[in-house]
């Protein structure tokens, strides 16, 4: 008989570990993304930026419990920004719904960014909820120049600059350049 589910949101920051996603993790990832956005998230214009891609390298993290069950989940994919060139694209960020007052979601996206920058990226872009991700650095004002292969609400495509000035000038479409999965698998 299955123990039951220890209360998430007794646990201290402390009581979670963030860490490379690996293969193991991917039936846990998906079932936390479908609780989180359900069905609708396959229909979103980010999505047809990721399908058939793998993340950047370095750039897929899960946050794990003390035992060892998939709480949180980030990943960012290289992308084109327009004219600006190179850039990266986060999402999706999940979190367990009994997690999400842990701060976990705060500590998943500065890991995420800190390793973005520590590798030379220059800048990513993602469309979220503004408030949110303001206190990140993340605004729409840099992404005034861009657009995205499909529906948008321009106040929730937001962009930061990890280098300064790297969406300064940005114009055009953004576009997927990630490593295909096909390819990746061969490689």
């Amino acid at each position: 008989m299955k123990s039951p589910r220890p209360h998430l949101t007794s646990l201290a920051p402390s009581a979670f570990r963030i860490r490379d996603e690996r293969c193991p993790d991917v039936g846990a990832r998906e079932a936390l993304l479908d609780a989180a956005f359900g069905a609708a998230r396959f229909a979103k214009t980010c999505e047809r930026l990721r399908e058939g891609r793998v993340p950047a390298e370095g750039l897929a993290l899960v946050a794990e419990d003390r035992a060892g069950r998939l709480i949180g989940t980030v990943r960012l994919w290289r992308v084109d920004a327009g004219e600006a060139g190179r850039s990266l694209m986060l999402g999706p960020i999940a979190i367990d719904a009994e997690a999400r007052s842990l701060g976990l979601g705060g500590a998943l996206m500065r890991a995420a960014i800190g390793r973005a920058k520590r590798f030379g990226h220059r800048s990513i872009v993602l469309v979220g909820d503004a408030p949110y991700y303001a206190r990140f650095g993340f605004s729409a004002e840099a992404t005034l120049g861009l657009d995205l292969p499909g529906p948008v609400d321009c106040d929730r495509f937001l962009g930061l600059e990890l280098v300064e000035g790297a969406l300064r000038d940005a114009r055009g479409m953004v576009e997927a350049t990630g490593l295909l999965e096909a390819i990746a698998r061969v490689a």
